[in-house]
């Protein structure tokens, strides 16, 4: 799979999913990164809480499995010892720039939240 430079996530609904975000959770997030951490603390079920540095990696590493699960490269095996959302990898994720993969991971992204909002 070959990936251009150019984004093929329009913005404008890149921005109406940060309104959403804002309004359903109180504050918009700053970028790519704020959305996969609520994606991460939404998966782990938890709600609201404080995380330590190496557990907000881990809920960001929940939410990129979950999202491009969708596409077929993680699988989730269930949770470990300590009800974490575990993935193994099915296929090699695309090579790209930095561009093409915050590209390839807001498409995805937006799937999820099209899927989630609208059932």
């Amino acid at each position: 799979m070959h990936f251009s430079t150019a984004s093929s996530v329009p913005d404008a609904e890149w921005n109406n999913l940060l309104d959403t975000l804002e309004q359903l959770v109180g504050k918009r997030p700053a970028d790519l990164n704020g959305v996969l951490f609520l994606i991460g603390m939404q998966e782990l079920g938890r709600g609201p809480k404080r995380f330590s540095k190496e557990q907000k990696q881990d809920l960001l590493h929940v939410a990129v499995c979950t999202v491009l699960s969708q596409s077929g490269y993680y699988v989730s095996i269930g949770p470990d010892k300590d009800n974490w959302p575990q993935f193994d990898l099915l296929k090699p994720l695309p090579s790209g720039d930095i561009l093409a993969q915050e590209d390839l991971l807001k498409s995805h992204v937006l799937h999820y939240f099209n899927s989630a909002l609208n059932s």
